[in-house]
């Protein structure tokens, strides 16, 4: 995901800033406005834990039919699921790629491209969130 509302000028700026205060750009990347906007329309508290991203694979796929919406609500899920990993998986850390696109970096040093992965949920419901989680969770 390139973080567009940044400018491609500031893609360095915001790399210096992940090493300088990598809690303020977790902070960044955790927003997820649209994402968090529809769940809580769906009655879906998204609490930043493993428990809300099954609430997420359980709500009714609406913005399926909104071309507009879809790839803006799958980056979004893609950074929530990021999210929640980084703040509950031990040693998890976001890292923006030299192309401006954030990663989740575990401590065992494997690198999850979790933006894809909310798309693909966004467009098609699988892989669910929950079991992505799980899976990163183990490793």
């Amino acid at each position: 995901m390139n973080i567009p509302f940044l400018g491609h000028r500031h893609k360095k700026d915001v790399r210096t800033a992940l090493a300088a205060d990598p809690e303020a750009v977790a902070e960044l990347l955790s927003e997820c406005e649209l994402l968090r906007s529809q769940a809580a329309g769906a009655g879906v508290r998204l609490d930043d834990t493993p428990a809300s991203l099954e609430a997420l694979d359980q709500m009714v796929p609406r913005w399926r039919d909104d071309a507009e919406i879809l790839p803006w609500l799958g980056n979004d899920a893609g950074l929530y699921l990021g999210t929640v990993v980084v703040r509950t998986v031990t040693g998890a850390v976001w890292r923006i790629r030299p192309d401006g696109e954030p990663v989740v970096l575990l401590a065992s040093g494997r690198e999850v491209d979790v933006v894809p992965a909310g798309q693909e949920w966004a467009a098609s419901g699988a892989p669910e969130l929950s079991q992505l989680y799980a899976e990163i969770a183990e490793t």
